[in-house]
């Protein structure tokens, strides 16, 4: 599986993406999650019709695909996105994103696909975020209260285990998450843990 990990929205490696994208179908799962915890529905709507156009300007097929649809039936998503050669996830909060991800199946479903050569996932900020070994320390730029599928759920600590480090966004930006990115460089800094940061517009592409 190849990643484009980027700060914000598509970030200003776009050329590098064509390349990628030419390898794979143009199929693509576009994961709005991480913004279930919005009450700001048409703002919501907005931002998301804005992240798939700019997907589709570069070619590619995009189907909004919600993890909540997929709650305790991990089969058919997991049909889903093996259809798919991109699997883009928006930002938003890392904590609500990651329980979407576990009470779909999703956080399985993306080990499988990880050997797949012919598979792109793609996005940004809570996006990336998520594919750490570890969410400790983005309780600083997220809240980690925020449960939008029910109180009693537990936040969840762990990632994806993707990425043997941490993905700071935002670090050094002009964004609204700049000063908490700094902080959980410091953070994360003084518990030794593996990081790097990103600034708006960069790009981590493995």
């Amino acid at each position: 599986m190849k990643l484009y990990l980027s700060s914000y929205k598509l970030g200003n490696e776009i050329e590098k993406l064509k390349t990628l994208l030419s390898a794979v179908n143009k199929k693509t799962a576009y994961i709005p999650n991480a913004l279930d915890f919005s009450d700001g529905l048409e703002r919501r709507k907005i931002s998301e019709q804005s992240d798939m156009n700019q997907l589709t300007t570069l070619g590619l097929d995009v189907e909004l695909v919600d993890l909540r649809d997929y709650f305790d039936n991990p089969t058919e998503l997991e049909k889903k996105l093996s259809e798919s050669g991109v699997i883009w996830v928006r930002g938003g909060n890392i904590f609500v994103l990651r329980q979407a991800m576990r009470m779909s199946g999703f956080d399985v479903i993306i080990k499988k696909l990880a050997t797949r050569d012919d598979l792109l996932y793609g996005g940004y900020s809570a996006g990336i975020c998520v594919l750490a070994p570890t969410l400790h320390g983005m309780e600083l730029m997220d809240d980690p209260t925020a449960k939008p599928y029910g109180d009693n759920l537990e936040v969840i600590w762990g990632g994806l285990h993707i990425l043997p480090y941490s993905i700071i966004p935002h670090y050094n930006s002009d964004h609204i998450e700049s000063e908490s990115a700094q902080k959980t460089v410091e953070y994360m800094t003084k518990n030794n843990m593996p990081f790097k940061t990103l600034a708006d517009g960069e790009v981590i592409i493995l």
